[in-house]
Order: structure tokens, then C-alpha cells, then sequence
């Protein structure tokens, strides 16, 4: 009987350390998705920027296109 109490406070220990190990990973994967998420956040405030700098160079663009073709038509006017 005493042999029986062994194996199963074997298997109590047993059970403990895997908990712990699975404790330990959860905490771990816990962190590593926490500074994911805050990775994302950074990438989309850094993309919501590029974007909007691109938005103010297409205007930009057009705007120089408008004001060469104006040149370019007065400049017709006068040959």
C-alpha cells in the first residue's frame, strides 16, 4: 500500500511540473503576443502616415501637372 501512496504522489509531481511548464508558456506566449500587438499598432500608425504623405504628394502632383499644362497652353497662345 505504501508503494501505491508513491506512485501516485509521483504522479501528482508529475502532473505539477507539467502544469507549471504549461503555466510557464502561457505567461511567455502572453508577453510575446502583447509586444505583437503592440508592433501592429506601431506598423499601422507608421502605415497611416506613409499614406497619408503619399495622399499629399499625388495632390501635390497634380497640382504641378495642372500648372504645366496652363504653361504650356499659354505659351501656345503667344507662338
Amino acid at each position: 500500500m505504501d508503494n501505491d501512496n508513491d506512485v501516485v504522489l509521483q504522479q501528482f509531481e508529475e502532473i505539477e511540473r507539467k502544469i507549471e511548464k504549461v503555466i510557464e508558456r502561457c505567461k511567455s506566449l502572453e508577453a510575446e503576443n502583447t509586444r505583437l500587438l503592440t508592433e501592429i499598432e506601431r506598423s499601422e500608425r507608421e502605415l497611416g502616415i506613409k499614406a497619408e504623405a503619399e495622399k499629399n504628394f499625388l495632390e501635390e502632383k497634380a497640382l504641378v501637372r495642372l500648372k504645366i499644362d496652363d504653361l504650356l497652353a499659354r505659351l501656345e497662345n503667344i507662338s
